[in-house]
């Protein structure tokens, strides 16, 4: 049996890991920011406005989808080594409670790292901390 080595994550890893998802055009677009970054988990945040609404007011589930998916992204991205690449294999997601005003963030954490899979779960929240979706997922390491 191996044991399980964590790796701490730096300051100068969680900045670049912020700046990454801030010079990404679409992470941009939908106005995602990293706000914290540990070994196996990731929390990112985004600000409700109009575009991010679909045509009942509330938020787009495809925005609580691409917030999801990234999040678990970087939670992976913890676990890899350096040249080390990850896509995601599958995703189901529930929504839970719809969201029509103020911040919302996911939390990601990975499950379980196997050599070659990992499964990682996601919560998104709203500021009083209530669910809004919860996710699970599979990626794979290419």
């Amino acid at each position: 049996m191996s044991e399980k080595t964590t790796r701490e994550i730096t300051e100068a890893q969680k900045t670049r890991a912020a700046a990454s998802l801030q010079n990404n055009p679409f992470a941009k677009l939908i106005g995602m920011k990293l706000i914290d970054l540990k070994p196996e988990q990731a929390t990112i945040v985004i600000e409700m406005r109009d575009e991010l609404r679909q045509p009942h007011g509330i938020l787009h589930g495809g925005v609580t989808a691409t917030l999801i998916d990234t999040a678990m992204a970087y939670a992976v991205i913890t676990c890899l080594e350096e040249k080390e690449k990850a896509a995601t294999v599958d995703l189901t997601i529930h929504y839970l409670r719809p969201h029509a005003e103020g911040a919302f963030s996911c939390t990601a954490k990975i499950v379980r790292a196997g050599k070659r899979l990992l499964t990682v779960s996601a919560e998104v929240v709203n500021e009083q901390g209530k669910q809004i979706a919860t996710a699970l997922s599979t990626y794979s390491k290419l």
